[in-house]
């Protein structure tokens, strides 16, 4: 939001009026973020709201140049914008307001009260995590608007180190580079985190979008080749659950997919290394927010036989939380 105070003279133009001011310092910056202004058409003696035409950044230097000693800007009527407060003919003051400021105004606040009630009451904690991080969990969670972590498990700063992406996947070895495994290489060989926990939830648009993709044919969008990493979950819920329709199979495959992950986990050789010694874990989660309910699962790597035909996948310290 920008404020012009009543230092701009009007002059009386007929078709519009020409704001002037022999104090005005307008830099670059500001200029350019200063995009609206109010004009008032004399001849009908009612005000209409305006938005400036402003010259692009080639003309910036000569509208400044023509700006002293007066600044003179012609405006189209277009849809108001703007707040007008008129005494005697002159103006009191312009308030630009801007597409979307009331959502900032809020995240605003949300952040100012984060630091007085969080931040200033524990800033000795900040400082430490201002100097370095030691995060016991590592989470892995889909990137949907309505799954949060840090929400719904509790987490503070500092205590989980969060990568979110469609579906919740966590791609092979083998697949090559991708943000997913880069996390978990530091997360694992370099934070030295003790626990990864993958979170799958209800009605995940990635799992659906997997769940309606053909055998046969190739994914040619960047969502289909992505979830693409989850096929082996899709063929299980197929064999598993066929008898199902496509909703419950869904759901299947949510849960299902979570599993893979977890596989697909123990193909990276210092993850397998570690959950091999017990000095990582791996854990699966399920987050319904329909009901919401969570249901979590370790795996347990003795029992499993992830290099068998099957594939199978043991889990221990099955929870429900509710």
């Amino acid at each position: 939001m920008a404020i012009l105070s009543p230092i701009l003279s009007v002059s009386k133009d007929p078709s519009c009026y020409s704001f002037s001011n022999s104090s005005l310092n307008l830099s670059r910056s500001s200029f350019y973020r200063t995009q609206t202004i109010l004009c008032c058409n004399a001849n009908s003696g009612g005000i209409e709201d305006t938005h400036s035409k402003l010259c692009g950044a080639s003309n910036y230097d000569g509208v400044i140049m023509k700006s002293i000693p007066g600044l003179k800007l012609r405006a189209s009527v277009e849809p108001p914008r703007l707040k007008k407060e008129l005494n005697h003919d002159m103006v009191e003051s312009v308030t630009i307001t801007e597409p979307g400021s009331d959502l900032f105004e809020e995240m605003k606040q949300c952040f100012m009260d984060f630091k007085e009630h969080k931040y200033m009451k524990k800033l000795e904690h900040f400082e430490n995590l201002a100097k370095s991080q030691a995060p016991k969990f590592m989470v892995i969670a889909c990137a949907d608007s309505r799954v949060c972590p840090s929400n719904i498990l509790g987490f503070q700063p500092g205590e989980a180190f969060i990568v979110r992406n469609v579906a919740n996947m966590v791609p092979s070895h083998e697949s090559g580079p991708s943000e997913t495994n880069a996390a978990l290489e530091f997360a694992v060989n370099f934070l030295k985190v003790e626990n990864i926990m993958v979170i799958g939830h209800s009605r995940c648009g990635g799992i659906r979008a997997l769940m309606s993709m053909h055998d046969d044919v190739e994914a040619s969008s960047f969502i289909g080749r992505w979830v693409g990493v989850g096929m082996n979950a899709r063929l299980r819920t197929k064999a598993a659950a066929s008898e199902l329709n496509f909703e419950h199979q869904c759901r299947h495959c949510e849960k299902e997919s979570v599993n893979c992950s977890l596989v697909n986990l123990l193909s990276y050789p210092w993850i397998e290394e570690k959950v091999g010694n017990g000095s990582l874990f791996i854990h699966g989660g399920y987050y319904d927010f329909v009901d919401c309910t969570f249901e979590k699962w370790t795996l347990d790597y003795r029992a499993s036989n992830l290099r068998g035909k099957s594939g199978k996948v043991a889990v221990k310290n099955r929870e429900f939380w509710c």
